[in-house]
């Protein structure tokens, strides 16, 4: 017996070890992309802590600047592919990381909201010295656009004559969960949203990872494995799995505000549109008809059937295609001539 009872505390020991070398194994080395995405970027501060940006000037014209709000749960990385198309057409291109992701700062235990990430925007436009934007936003930046979009309509109404405040000048969404009636998380987001079963996210590693992201894009379009060790490096940076139950809170947040967000896109004064990738589990093709339904003044472009969640990184050029025929129509390069004027 006594054998036996000290067999059993050795195994106890090596799997409370081999536990612990688990939970802490370090996160991917940053591949070439990802350190020239960091070393091109700056840090500002948002109380203790530290947010990452891009800020570029572009070859359009110096009054168009563009903010991308990336999504859930990856960073502003999501738009390098379309990066350099976007810098083509905008005088001034600007991305951050949302506190909690990519090479942001991740507090655990913090009460992450919507509202505070829409903060550390406005305080970084305003840090920057800009005034009007066009939006452009995936996922949970789609929930944050949401809430600018709502402060921008509230300051726009009640807004002493004169006063300073964001204008936004165009919006353009991709695969948000903007209803949270046609939104349904995945399996591994369901886990996180439970309090009881999201301590077990810290078991996550690299494969599970993997599994659960490639889910979101189109069967033809998944990254290549490169680009899956960059995701999953990111979302490691600074111990970031820890916080990913925190942030996964914007699902409920959306309940809770939907009259207030949805409303926000009902009673915009400045364009909407959408752009789609309908081969996304998280928001079918049944939200294309609801947001027909409830934005009949707003567009949308629906891409390829195999297209899915991440269409600026699946198909980046159909993405440019559909967003600039958008501004096109609200923001076009060249002035059609006075009347009177050939």
């Amino acid at each position: 017996m006594a054998f036996r009872g000290k067999t059993m505390f050795l195994l106890s020991v090596l799997t409370a070890i081999m536990v612990w070398a688990y939970l802490n194994y370090p996160g991917p080395p940053l591949s070439f992309e990802l350190k020239e995405w960091k070393r091109t970027g700056r840090f500002f501060s948002h109380g203790d802590f530290k947010i990452f940006y891009q800020d570029v000037n572009g070859k359009g014209r110096p009054e168009d600047v563009l903010l991308c709000v990336h999504g859930f749960p990856t960073a502003s990385y999501d738009f390098a592919k379309v990066w350099e198309g976007l810098n083509g057409r905008f005088g001034r291109v600007i991305a951050s990381d949302m506190l909690g992701l990519g090479f942001s700062d991740k507090p655990y235990g913090h009460n992450y909201t919507v509202s505070e990430q829409a903060s550390i925007v406005e305080r970084l436009l305003k840090m920057l010295a800009v005034e009007e934007v066009h939006i452009l936003s995936h996922d949970l930046g789609d929930t944050v656009a949401q809430e600018l979009l709502r402060r921008f309509l509230y300051r726009q109404k009640s807004s002493s004559k004169g006063a300073q405040y964001l204008k936004i000048k165009s919006l353009c969404l991709m695969n948000g969960g903007v209803f949270p009636e046609t939104n349904f998380p995945l399996g591994s987001q369901r886990l996180m949203l439970n309090p009881w079963l999201a301590p077990l996210a810290r078991l996550f590693n690299y494969y599970t990872f993997k599994n659960s992201f490639g889910k979101v894009f189109g069967p033809d379009t998944q990254p290549a494995s490169m680009d899956f060790v960059d995701f999953w490096a990111l979302l490691r940076w600074n111990e970031g799995n820890l916080v990913m139950p925190g942030l996964l809170q914007y699902v409920a947040e959306r309940r809770v505000n939907r009259e207030a967000w949805v409303g926000a896109l009902q009673k915009s004064t400045v364009p909407v549109h959408m752009i789609y990738g309908p081969a996304d589990p998280v928001n079918p093709p049944v939200f294309a008809d609801r947001y027909r339904e409830l934005l009949p003044e707003a567009t949308i472009t629906v891409l390829d059937n195999h297209i899915g969640h991440y269409p600026h990184w699946e198909d980046p050029m159909a993405v440019l295609m559909a967003y600039f025929g958008f501004l096109e129509k609200v923001s076009p390069l060249t002035q059609p001539p006075a009347k009177g004027e050939t």
